[in-house]
């Protein structure tokens, strides 16, 4: 099933779709996908902001590719992947120290990777995009990769798409959302350097699957298109057929 127009329909609908999705990815993310000491939490608190979806590590872990069993499952974090397109900060990008540590609250998990999908809500005002684009910063300084999922065409506040109106904070070079793939997926790699791996699409086009970094070139492959569909599919009637009409179904 294709990507969706979700202009279509207001927030709250997209709204209540978002935490069907970000359940779906959190399941699957958590049915092998994931070396064992790590796993998947929908919607925690952390580091002073609302989140989607927490990837964290249970218990210490090696450097590098590492290949884990979970259950008849043999999980590898692959390297570094080939996207559309790439993008990387300068080596002498400055990072804001941090004093805080971003933790689990009770069990003091680690935090290593986060899942956003981006809501009609971050774009609303200038205050909003301004607080979310402060967020992934603030994230990415305290090493946490991301994942960046947004289903909105570029608007008003975003003219060249979230991940252009995120990347120009740190460099001068500006990226530019194709006018024929306006969706935009990005995965941000924490290292020495931040690096982004892009990918766009378009309504009537399928998600590919993303990477979603654990540590510097160790990656896992998130499925975005089948954990789509899982959620779309468990909407009510009602609405699939404002997005998807029978004939386009």
């Amino acid at each position: 099933m294709p990507m969706h127009d979700w202009t279509k329909v207001d927030a709250g609908i997209f709204h209540a779709f978002h935490h069907r999705w970000i359940s779906a990815l959190s399941d699957a993310l958590n049915e092998g996908r994931l070396p064992a000491d790590y796993y998947a939490l929908p919607e925690r608190f952390a580091a002073g902001f609302g989140t989607d979806v927490l990837t964290l590590q249970g218990h210490p872990g090696g450097g590098g590719s590492v290949t884990e069993s979970v259950g008849d499952t043999a999980t590898m974090l692959q390297a570094r992947p080939q996207t559309w397109f790439t993008a990387e900060t300068d080596t002498e990008f400055y990072r804001r120290k941090q004093s805080a540590l971003v933790l689990r609250h009770v069990s003091d998990d680690r935090i290593v990777a986060i899942i956003e999908i981006v809501s009609p809500g971050n774009k609303s005002s200038r205050h909003a995009l301004r607080a979310f684009v402060d967020k992934v910063w603030d994230l990415l300084e305290r090493r946490i990769h991301l994942l960046i999922v947004d289903p909105f065409p570029p608007g008003p506040r975003d003219p060249r798409g979230m991940h252009a109106a995120i990347w120009e904070q740190v460099q001068e070079e500006t990226f530019q959302t194709p006018a024929d793939q306006p969706l935009t997926l990005v995965a941000y790699e924490c290292d020495t350097t931040t690096r982004a791996y892009i990918e766009t699409i378009a309504v009537g086009q399928s998600a590919p699957d993303m990477p979603l970094f654990l540590e510097p070139n160790g990656c896992v492959l998130v499925p975005l298109q089948a954990t789509y569909d899982t959620a779309f599919a468990a909407m009510p009637r009602r609405w699939r057929n404002v997005l998807a009409p029978a004939s386009l179904a």
